[in-house]
């Protein structure tokens, strides 16, 4: 039994269920495998589970907050729950982390984490799932001609769920295939997970899809993890097993170019706040400049076709991310400047402009994305950016929105 508990970070959103107001307790990293929904009261005790107060303090909290009581056997009821499904800090979670590595670690695959949730995960219903978002964005796949010109240096593209990003993606993918194709693709993924000291974080293992395995290029990413000297890219390897970023930028490369004649490099970056904070350039961080030198080296010496597609979003605001406010049209309009202040930096290639707005507002509008979008405009400095799609998702139900876009990188 934990008897001063700590819960782990975990997703917390309120949502109705049957008439009543809960939170949902969701592990996005996905070592808790099913969501928790619990009342108020339960949520207030599991703020307070930090692994500083014991049952009796959790009692005295909820009888100062509620001016109730709640017996000792009802806290242990909801530590023994939370403990069940992998939501604390504890012997038992440390145990299920251990199988889930090794697991890992012995497939020579990524599994497809979120076929069956967020897209089909059968072959056929899945190509004409997206091949509605092609035709929707107006550029069928079967009517797109190869241009003559150079190919694409790279694509923004969004991470969030097909569903309600489709048509960006659309967008993104359709001008990546009327180029000529790329016979390596560096895909620059949002880790939303990573809270260690690590920046970079790369696989060997390729991408599976339900429309086959997104080859990965273990010699260039092995090159590259001995050049990157200033961290270990595979300090956290398990981070890419629930990562949605580079997934879903490698399904629509299976359903656009399929899965021949082409590699991958997965690199999942982190955060970069602590810059943000502090507003240097991410340049000057010895982990940032090293890894970008040392892709540079490589990309440079490449006679491959090489395409760098940043897996990002942009703003995340409104009440389900904390914020004391709805999403409004008036908060939206400002969302929209906001957003194309930023896209005015990618279609100009200026890495430092792009970061310097970011940490001249501390990072207010919350974009997920500001790493990877930085380490691509650094490693194309020179290429400029063309807008091709520009969306927000709203969601009405929590007053928030996500905004994203595509652009090609010429």
């Amino acid at each position: 039994m934990v008897e001063k508990p700590r819960i782990r970070a975990v997703e917390a959103f309120p949502l109705e269920h049957n008439g009543q107001q809960l939170i949902c307790l969701r592990d996005p990293g996905g070592t808790a495998p099913e969501p928790i929904m619990v009342g108020a009261g339960a949520y207030f005790l599991i703020t307070r589970f930090d692994g500083a107060h014991d049952i009796a303090a959790l009692q005295a909290a909820f009888a100062r907050q509620f001016g109730e009581q709640v017996t000792a056997a009802q806290v242990r009821e909801l530590i023994t729950a939370l403990d069940q499904g992998y939501f604390l800090e504890s012997r038992r979670y440390a145990a299920r982390v251990r199988e889930i590595r090794a697991q890992f670690a012995a497939s020579p695959e990524r599994p497809a984490a979120h076929a069956g949730l967020c897209y089909a995960d059968q072959p056929e219903k899945l190509r004409a799932e997206m091949d509605r978002f092609f035709i929707k964005a107006g550029c069928a796949l079967e009517s797109i001609k190869v241009r003559n010109g150079k190919p694409l240096a790279g694509l923004v593209a969004p991470h969030i769920d097909p569903p309600r990003g489709g048509l960006a993606y659309a967008h993104a993918y359709a001008e990546l295939a009327a180029h000529e194709r790329p016979e390596l693709v560096i895909i620059l993924g949002t880790s939303h997970y990573g809270a260690g000291p690590e920046l970079f974080t790369a696989t060997r293992k390729d991408y599976a899809t339900p429309l086959g395995a997104v080859t990965t290029d273990r010699e260039f990413v092995d090159r590259l993890a001995r050049r990157y000297r200033e961290g270990k890219l595979f300090g956290d390897e398990l981070l890419h097993r629930n990562e949605h970023s580079i997934e879903f930028q490698a399904l629509f490369l299976a359903h656009t170019i399929g899965v021949q004649n082409y590699q991958v490099v997965p690199v999942l970056v982190s955060s970069f706040h602590q810059m943000v904070l502090s507003g240097k350039s991410p340049a000057l961080d010895r982990r940032v400049g090293d890894f970008l030198e040392a892709l540079t080296a490589l990309i440079a010496g490449e006679r491959r076709r090489v395409a760098i597609i940043a897996g990002v979003d942009f703003a995340h605001i409104g009440r389900k991310f904390g914020d004391d406010f709805g999403v409004d049209s008036r908060k939206r309009k400002e969302l929209h400047a906001a957003d194309h202040r930023l896209i005015g930096h990618l279609e100009g290639g200026d890495a430092e402009g792009f970061f310097g707005e970011i940490a001249h507002e501390r990072d207010r509008w919350r974009v997920c994305g500001v790493a990877p979008l930085y380490t691509q405009l650094a490693l194309l400095k020179g290429h400029r950016g063309r807008l091709l799609n520009y969306d927000v998702a709203m969601e009405p139900a929590t007053e928030s929105a996500v905004s994203f876009a595509s652009l090609a990188i010429e």
